[in-house]
């Protein structure tokens, strides 16, 4: 994209609510959001989360933007109303994230893994999900978490 078509896109997407400048950020605009628990069970093994629920668009919007650490056990999870296919990206975002992708049942779809810092590249969920949890990169591998394995949350429901 040019210079020229970027000054009139970024105006429309700040508009619509889907950009967010640091200097927004800076001004106190930074959306807060409810933590919850969060489980995955991979074989025997549950691996507790603290997680940051993006719910709203404008939680949605900002995500993890902005963030330069997160702690081990802690993540964000966007929690949609219907299943759809979905589509991430990393811009402003200055931690590499693990993108897990999850289906209305609670199972993991797709995994992104060490998603690249501040890119604006698609990285989109292979299918319909409801949800996208983000966890620091590397820990789905660390943790040997796997597509098919299951996450425990109440936004998700049980087969």
């Amino acid at each position: 994209m040019n210079r020229r078509s970027l000054l009139f896109v970024l105006p429309l997407l700040a508009f619509a609510g889907l950009a967010t400048t640091p200097a927004a950020a800076q001004q106190g605009a930074l959306q807060r959001f409810d933590v919850e628990d969060l489980t995955i069970v991979s074989g025997t093994q549950r691996h507790r989360f603290r997680v940051e629920m993006a719910i709203s668009p404008a939680q949605m919007s900002q995500g993890l933007m902005f963030r330069r650490t997160m702690d081990a056990d802690a993540g964000m999870l966007f929690l949609h109303d219907t299943e759809r296919e979905q589509a991430m990206w990393m811009m402003n975002t200055f931690i590499p994230l693990d993108m897990l992708f999850i289906r209305r049942d609670g199972t993991i779809s797709h995994i992104a893994q060490r998603t690249v810092p501040q890119s604006t590249a698609t990285i989109a969920s292979n299918g319909p999900v409801l949800a996208v949890l983000e966890l620091n990169g590397g820990t789905t591998q660390r943790l040997g978490i796997r597509v098919g394995d299951r996450v425990e949350h109440r936004g998700f429901t049980r087969p």
